[in-house]
């Protein structure tokens, strides 16, 4: 007769314990350094998540003045031009030209110790199209990128 009690409980408790883990299918968390590198070269975005949250977190020592880091998302096809225009727009601007429409989603520039974080609308993005994310400080894309994809 016990375990007619304990049971149902166990089942919603069970239940209960899956939902933040399927919620944490929809962020992810980045870190970048001093060495110019990401900790990942990929990221796939469930289909499932209608958000999906990016989380940076600077690693290294240095300031944003001599090492920042942010992290750019665009198609693959708008990275070298967004590029191009971030560095025309100064550390003032966090390296990005303000209102890019090629830009889907970014962090603010951090230095060492700090994080930033961004949450996107999934809708942005398409399956099959290729997607690049990057450090817009001058000088750090060519190594610190990585892609990003919408998982079936």
């Amino acid at each position: 007769m016990k375990t007619l009690y304990w049971q149902p409980a166990a089942l919603a408790l069970a239940l209960f314990a899956a939902v933040p883990a399927q919620a944490a299918d929809c962020a992810t968390e980045i870190d970048a350094n001093d060495a110019l590198q990401y900790s990942k070269q990929s990221i796939a975005v469930p289909a499932s998540c209608k958000q999906f949250t990016v989380k940076l977190k600077h690693v290294g020592k240095l300031p944003k003045t001599s090492m920042g880091h942010n992290w750019v998302l665009t198609k693959t096809a708008d990275m070298q031009g967004v590029v191009t225009d971030a560095a025309a727009a100064g550390a003032g601007k966090d390296y990005l030209k303000p209102s890019d429409a090629r830009v889907l989603a970014h962090t603010k520039l951090i230095g060492g110790g700090e994080s930033d974080s961004v949450t996107f609308d999934t809708s942005k993005l398409k399956a099959g199209e290729a997607y690049s994310y990057f450090c817009s400080f001058p000088g750090h894309s060519g190594v610190m990128k990585g892609t990003l994809t919408l998982a079936k």
